[in-house]
């Protein structure tokens, strides 16, 4: 089963993809640390396509498709920016990079998913969570 929903670039849209992830919670029986993890890891992908990646233009949207199989939710997360260099992400728990507000997004979604991969050509996350 593979779905996709599309949100325009407002932040109150969040709340959109917090009752998803309620929703295939109910329906999927999904454990509470898989659902804390799909939580705060898509609402920072999502965030972070919002803010950064469609400048929060309402003209733009942020494209999130979902499936789900027996052992995996997997969800990609794609905007309408030009991307951004994934690889270079200041570590934000290093001591220079502390008070800097950059990369913890990143950093959450690294440590909460089983898999992430970022495809800078389509501006889009893939995470995939072990169910």
């Amino acid at each position: 089963m593979i779905n996709t929903i599309y949100i325009s670039s407002k932040i109150e849209n969040i709340s959109i993809i917090e009752s998803l992830v309620d929703q295939l919670s109910r329906e999927y029986s999904l454990g509470s640390v898989v659902y804390g993890n799909i939580l705060v890891a898509l609402l920072e992908a999502v965030t972070n396509s919002i803010m950064h990646g469609n400048k929060m233009d309402p003209e733009k949207q942020v494209k999130v498709t979902y499936s789900l199989t027996d052992e995996f939710v997997e969800f990609s997360i794609s905007d309408e920016g030009e991307g951004f260099d994934f690889e270079n992400i200041p570590d934000p728990t290093r001591p220079r990079n502390v008070e800097k507000p950059n990369g913890r997004g990143v950093f959450l979604m690294s440590h909460l998913t089983d898999e992430l991969v970022y495809n800078k050509e389509k501006s889009e996350i893939i995470m995939r969570f072990k169910i």
